[in-house]
Formats: C-alpha cells, sequence, structure tokens
C-alpha cells in the first residue's frame, strides 16, 4: 500500500507541473503493477463588466456573473512510459452540457518492442496520436481553455486564436535544449465522412487523404540557471485543401469576453451566449486553405518573464470567398512577486490586421493572486478597439474590467 501511495504521489506531482510547461512526458514510474488513475477538474467564473461602442446599435449589455465553467480531466499510466489522457467539457459557453474534448496517448517509452535501439532513440522522442489539442506555435500553451484558465495569467486569449482538436499524430524530438515537431492532422475539429447542402440538395464526400494538414515546430528551450530562462521557437501548418479547416474556430468553448459588440437585431440570438461564442476574437474563421507560420519567444529572468508572438496565415475561406491575409503581433510583461511568487502584475498588447485593410488592437493589464499553487484568481482591465470594420462604423470596441476565479488540480 505504501509503495502503491508513492507510486500516485509521483504522478500527481508530475500532472500537477504540466500547466508550468510546454510539451509534456510522462511521469517516470519505475516497476507499474497496474495503471495509475488520476481524475483531475478545473473550475472557472468570470464577474464580468464591459462596456461596448459602435456606429451600428449594438446590444445594452449588463454586468455581473458569467456562466462558470468546468473541465473534468482523466489521465492514466497504462505501462512505464505509456499514458492515455482524456478531457471532458463539463460546461462551456457553447454547450451547456457535457461533451468530450478530446483523448489521446502519450509516448515515452515503446517497452514492448523489447528493443535496446529503440529504447535508446525513444530517451529522446515522444509520440502523441488521438484526438488532441494541435501544438502548433507556443501560445496555445499559455490561453484559457474553458475551465482550465490557471495558466492564463490575463482573462482573455489572443484576438487571433490559434487553437483547435482534431484526431492527430505527433513525432517530438528533445535533446539538450533542441527540440523538433512534427505532426499530421485531419485539419478540422468536425471530422466526417460526407456533407449535404440543403438549399442546393447535393451530397459531398469527404476524403481525409486529400485534406490532410502537415505542422511542424522547431526551437530551442533552455533554463541556462535557477533565474534564466530562454525558449525560441518557430511553427508552420499547411493545409492545401479542407472542408471545413478549423485551426482558426477550433475553440468550441467560447471566449471570455461574453456579448460583446453583438449587433441589435431584434432577434432572441442577440443575447445567446452561445451563438456568438467568439465575441472578441477576430481572424479568418474557418478554412478551405490555410498556411500560417507562428514565432514565438519567452525569456524569463528571476520574476520578470516576456512573451512575444509573430503570426501569419494567408489561404482561403472555408465556404467561398476571396484570398485572405492576417498579421498578429503580440507582446506581454509579467512580474511575479512575494515570497513564493505568488503575486503577479502585467500588460499585453495584440494587434491583427488583414489585407483589406481591417484591424483591431486590444491592451489588457492584469493582476493576480495564487492564494495556492491551485487557486487562482485575477483581474483584468482590457480596452480593444476595432479600426474600418464596415458592419461597426469608424468607432468601436469595448472596455471595462474581468475578474476571474479559478480552481484547478
Amino acid at each position: 500500500m505504501k509503495k502503491t501511495l508513492t507510486l500516485i504521489f509521483i504522478f500527481c506531482s508530475a500532472v500537477g507541473a504540466f500547466g508550468q510547461q510546454f510539451e509534456e512526458s510522462v511521469p517516470e514510474v519505475k516497476d507499474l503493477k497496474k495503471p495509475i488513475v488520476q481524475v483531475g477538474a478545473d473550475f472557472a467564473m468570470q464577474l464580468q463588466s464591459l462596456s461596448h461602442h459602435a456606429d451600428s446599435t449594438l446590444i445594452p449589455l449588463g454586468k455581473g456573473i458569467n456562466l462558470p465553467t468546468a473541465n473534468l480531466n482523466l489521465s492514466a499510466i497504462l505501462v512505464d512510459g505509456i499514458q492515455v489522457n482524456l478531457t471532458v467539457y463539463l460546461s462551456s459557453r457553447h454547450h451547456l452540457d457535457t461533451w468530450v474534448k478530446g483523448g489521446y496517448l502519450l509516448i515515452d517509452k515503446l517497452p514492448f518492442l523489447r528493443s535496446r535501439l529503440i529504447d535508446t532513440v525513444m530517451n529522446y522522442m515522444t509520440f502523441k496520436v488521438g484526438v488532441m489539442e494541435l501544438d502548433y506555435g507556443d501560445a496555445h500553451f499559455r490561453r484559457s481553455d474553458n475551465g482550465h484558465v490557471i495558466d492564463n495569467m490575463f482573462v482573455g486569449n489572443y484576438i487571433m486564436d490559434a487553437f483547435t482538436t482534431a484526431p492527430a499524430f505527433e513525432a517530438l524530438y528533445r535533446n539538450k535544449g533542441i527540440l523538433l515537431l512534427g505532426g499530421v492532422t485531419s485539419g478540422t475539429l468536425d471530422p466526417t465522412l460526407v456533407g449535404y447542402n440543403a438549399t442546393t440538395q447535393v451530397y459531398t464526400p469527404y476524403y481525409m487523404g486529400k485534406e490532410l494538414a502537415f505542422y511542424w515546430k522547431a526551437g530551442y528551450d533552455k533554463k541556462f540557471n535557477d533565474d534564466f530562462r530562454l525558449r525560441a521557437t518557430l511553427s508552420g501548418y499547411h493545409d492545401s485543401q479542407n472542408h471545413f479547416g478549423s485551426l482558426y474556430g477550433g475553440d468550441r468553448t467560447g471566449s471570455r469576453y461574453y456579448l460583446v459588440m453583438n449587433l441589435k437585431t431584434n432577434n432572441p440570438n442577440d443575447v445567446d451566449p452561445s451563438v456568438n461564442h467568439l465575441s472578441g476574437d477576430w481572424g479568418p474563421g474557418f478554412t478551405n486553405r490555410d498556411n500560417s507560420l507562428m514565432f514565438n519567444l519567452l525569456a524569463k529572468y528571476k520574476g520578470i518573464e516576456l512573451f512575444g508572438t509573430i503570426e501569419n496565415v494567408n489561404g482561403t475561406p472555408a465556404f467561398g470567398g476571396p484570398s485572405f491575409n492576417y498579421y498578429q503581433y503580440v507582446i506581454d510583461g509579467l512580474y511575479h512577486f512575494g515570497k513564493e511568487k505568488q503575486f503577479f502584475g502585467g500588460a499585453r498588447y495584440d494587434y491583427v490586421n488583414n489585407n483589406t485593410g481591417e484591424s483591431v488592437d486590444r491592451m489588457q493589464i492584469s493582476c493576480g493572486w495564487f492564494l495556492t499553487p491551485k487557486i487562482l484568481i485575477k483581474a483584468e482591465y482590457v480596452d480593444q478597439n476595432y479600426n474600418n470594420f464596415s458592419i461597426y462604423g469608424a468607432d468601436a470596441g469595448f472596455k471595462g474590467t474581468m475578474i476571474e476565479s479559478t480552481v484547478s488540480f
């Protein structure tokens, strides 16, 4: 019994550390006799006090508590070096009922092959396979994901949010700070064999072999000493044809800024948080063709943390239309302080524009307190502006404060 409890403690400790890292590893466990199962959860709730404005007519926006959200996380080490993970959205802005985010195998060892050569190779390799969050760029490691918001020191995510879940396979090489990743995916969060257009009454079969997307990452991640860490990565995502490419439309849970910039059309959908669930976000949405590049730089020195993103995406929309070209530039700075670095404050500036002359800019100022490593309360002031949007007019945007609390274990 004592040995079993020790193994569970090691596993729980490793899972708890995942949120402070980037790419995952399977916790090291020796002499495993049976699977070690871990059950965890994430809970988040916001108090929203935002106002919005535009030359066109927007819905009136109240102030209060948003719909709380929650995730259920199940993990198990099946054998030494192989772990299975499952995440379930218990409640979200987009779906009030329970539904699965995804599940995948994480593989650091291949003991069943009984090969010394393969064991040596696997000292540097990690495989992931299943329905999972695609490891394109580094920004997705720092975002809020429904109830899981403890890794995001701000309340909102990026304006142009590169995040999706999809069937995929990834191979990752890590050695002495160098990391190289290659992945292949179906490219869509909604895999299906055939589509139907009710207007034209046409059935369209889809062939995954023609729609595969390929993505990669190359970088360097080095902790030089206890005070200084540097990480730089360049990532690419390439999909030449897809009926519903979802890299920039794959957040099925919704943004943190509820109902902002919703136009008044005298329809019940105007005030339904699930209808325009990405309110406050902007980007190409679902795509047919998608070529994306993202560069990320992280620098940490003692309590100071800087993170930057330069991103470009060009392609064509999923349902027809002219080619698009978007650029995003983001910089955020944080300062962690206190005896155990339990307090923080920081700011983020995010700017996105496209080839039609439209642009969105956002300033976020945040502060927070980790009551424990698993309990966080944070506050944010946000000011976002829309430029050259015909639906909003010359002067449009939203601003105000958000307070968010979370428990994650």
